[in-house]
């Protein structure tokens, strides 16, 4: 399918006026990077977690005020899938001390539920748990059950048959739950996932996502460099590059400053980079083939208008491939709640800057070297 028929564009002769508008651009984003940040989430600076499956549709904002003064500070609360499930995150990886209290009592509260009058004593405490011993291990085995199936994670200190003891853990997720059970009481929940980030591994994430974005970047130089010629592969990382660093400036740009697309950076943010920087290239790479092809053809012909023509014969694939694929994103952008949000917006955004940068930036490069340098691209 084709929708331009005979296009005849001097896409080189603007060059000039596009590197204007993509200095303008990276210089916008980096200096929003510098002087405002950007926001990461709890994947790279650490914290919890927690995925709640309520059995009727739950309003966010009634969640989000029910978490605001419990004691965790900044509470984060998302829709997560469907209008039941909700996403709750904290910057914390220990429940505060002056909380502590708090969770402990609800446990005593709902030993005493289980069993009235049971005699007990807490023989071990921790800022993650506390330990419960018993008078018999049948005791102990039957409280262990109800207060797992109420949610709390609960386990046996020994696996002898004798063991009077039962570890009951005290975290952040714990507390959240207590709260929500309390506070929503006519729509009961499960917990579908909890997990906890320490800033270690949130360092390491960090670094190894920077790493694997850099490292993409090299295999494709040093591909295209044997695929093309070398400055073929250096015009293509030098649009990749324009392209992740002006999407990342974007987020630096946003947050804060449009409801709805105050976005962090975590891991499948990360993973939408590196898809843009895939299909990115794959654009690139459909020009430099048909530059390729034409320069066998037509051997004496400048490379500007040879450049200019193979744009021209690509661009109907260019649209139709772009426009369809931004038809998908841009339903997973609406319609994939917030949680999903950050990834679509990237692709979405990064499609976009994507093939601009395959016209205006990869092929434009090549010109300006091979007129600069007064070398003449030719493949044998």
């Amino acid at each position: 399918m084709r929708i331009f028929h005979n296009l005849n564009v001097n896409w080189m002769g603007m060059r000039k006026t596009f590197y204007i508008v993509s200095l303008v651009l990276f210089l916008i984003g980096m200096l929003n990077v510098v002087f405002r940040g950007l926001v990461f989430g709890i994947d790279f600076k650490g914290g919890s977690e927690i995925v709640l499956q309520f059995e009727k549709p739950v309003d966010v904002a009634k969640i989000r005020n029910d978490l605001a003064n419990i004691g965790l500070g900044a509470v984060e609360v998302r829709t997560f899938g469907a209008e039941t499930g909700i996403l709750v995150r904290t910057e914390l990886q220990e429940i505060p001390k002056e909380i502590y209290p708090k969770v402990v009592e609800r446990i005593r509260e709902n030993i005493n539920k289980i069993m009235p009058g049971v005699p007990y004593q807490i023989v071990d405490s921790t800022i993650n748990s506390i330990t419960v011993e018993f008078t018999n291990p049948d005791t102990t085995n039957t409280m262990i059950a109800e207060l797992f199936a109420q949610g709390f994670q609960t386990g046996k200190v020994s696996e002898e048959l004798d063991n009077k003891q039962m570890l009951v853990r005290v975290g952040i997720a714990d507390w959240i739950k207590e709260v929500l059970r309390e506070k929503v009481k006519d729509n009961p929940f499960q917990v579908v996932k909890e997990d906890r980030v320490g800033p270690k591994i949130g360092e390491e994430l960090k670094r190894d996502a920077v790493l694997a974005v850099l490292l993409s970047l090299v295999v494709i130089l040093i591909y295209l460099g044997f695929r093309f010629k070398f400055i073929f592969a250096v015009g293509a990382v030098t649009a990749l590059f324009h392209d992740v660093l002006i999407t990342v400036g974007l987020y630096a740009v946003l947050y804060g400053v449009i409801p709805g697309l105050n976005l962090e950076i975590d891991l499948p943010v990360v993973a939408a980079f590196l898809t843009l920087v895939g299909y990115s290239i794959n654009d690139t790479v459909i020009v430099f083939d048909r530059i390729r092809e034409n320069m066998k053809i037509h051997k004496t012909m400048p490379l500007e208008e040879l450049i200019n023509k193979s744009i021209n014969q690509t661009m109907s694939r260019t649209i139709i491939t772009g426009f369809t694929t931004l038809l998908a994103v841009f339903v997973l952008f609406i319609l994939g709640g917030d949680v999903l949000r950050a990834f679509s917006f990237t692709l979405l955004f990064g499609i976009i800057i994507g093939t601009y940068s395959s016209i205006f930036v990869a092929s434009a490069l090549v010109l300006d070297y091979a007129q600069k340098a007064k070398k003449k691209v030719q493949f044998s």
